[in-house]
């Protein structure tokens, strides 16, 4: 690819998905110099010339809270350096979870992410499966929700003659009918309970698993708890070999040993979070084609919608 216009740079959360994002690209990762001062303050110079330039810049917004403010501070310093146009590529968008008020006196904090976003000075977002499609609505901006289903359906063709493609819960149920109409099988949901939050219980598991293969599919994993119960589940269920394909692998606590201790054969997970544990049952597959085909189709102003099949049921 080859254009003097366009310019990518990247946060500090996930430089490694960045570059491989420009190899894919045949461009250079964009110059920029980030500081601290004594009390933590963050400080972002672009080293280049980014005058009239289509300036796309690569941050993923997991904790700790400084991913968020780096990609501020980042798109507003590009605005003030006269960026025709800005688009912040958000491969996980943190705090997606809090997408809505459902109890009293909480924050929308999904929306204020957006605001923020917004504020500071983007043009327009490019992020990877929102916990809650709805945040769409959330920007004033346009958004390109890419679809991991994508990246993983490819890898897992043929993995079995008996699949069953499982939801861990309701609102993941859109997201596994994608995984299953493109790996043509059959489709069970799990429906569970939360007491509180990062707390699960297994209510109930809608359709039969008795002697299937599972593919276990979500959006993210953050404590494993709810993964890790609807593994035991299903074994109890019947079912016999259970993988599992999820895009963002947050992993907090003890995530990852919970995981590898399981019943689980092998976990596919995406690398838009850096994965830093160890464990022979996680699988790390490059998110990276497809945020670079992305960019490229946004910088020629061309439809990215074939990229991705749209689940319309």
């Amino acid at each position: 690819m080859e254009s003097s216009d366009i310019k990518i740079f990247s946060g500090l959360s996930n430089v490694p998905l960045a570059e491989k994002i420009v190899k894919r690209l045949a461009l250079p990762l964009g110059s920029v110099e980030f500081k601290r001062f004594s009390d933590g303050e963050i400080w972002v110079k672009y080293g280049e010339n980014i005058r009239g330039s289509d300036v796309y810049i690569i941050q993923s917004t997991n904790p700790p809270a400084d991913n968020i403010l780096e990609l501020l501070i980042m798109i507003d310093a590009a605005k003030r350096a006269s960026a025709k146009r800005i688009t912040a590529v958000i491969p996980y968008f943190g705090y997606s979870r809090q997408d809505r008020k459902d109890q009293p006196r909480v924050s929308i904090t999904a929306k204020l992410v957006a605001n923020l976003i917004t504020t500071a000075g983007a043009d327009r977002v490019m992020t990877m499966d929102l916990h809650a499609s709805q945040i769409q609505g959330f920007f004033d901006i346009p958004l390109d929700h890419l679809y991991g289903s994508s990246v993983f359906t490819g890898l897992l063709e043929g993995i079995s003659d008996n699949l069953v493609v499982v939801s861990p819960d309701v609102g993941g149920i859109k997201m596994a009918r994608a995984y299953a109409r493109r790996l043509h099988a059959s489709l069970v949901l799990i429906d569970k309970r939360r007491p509180k939050p990062n707390t699960s219980e297994v209510v109930n598991i809608i359709g039969n698993v008795d002697g299937k293969d599972i593919l276990l599919v979500d959006d993210l994993i953050d404590t494993a708890g709810t993964f890790v119960g609807a593994i035991s589940a299903l074994k109890k269920q019947g079912a016999r070999r259970i993988f599992g394909a999820i895009t963002h692998p947050v992993f907090s606590g003890d995530a990852v040993k919970k995981i590898h201790d399981s019943e689980l054969e092998i976990l596919y997970v995406s690398d838009t979070i850096r994965f830093k544990g160890n464990s022979d049952k996680i699988k790390v597959i490059t998110a990276s084609e497809m945020f670079a085909e992305a960019i490229r189709r946004t910088s020629n102003n061309e439809s990215i919608s074939s990229l991705f099949e749209i689940d319309k049921g």
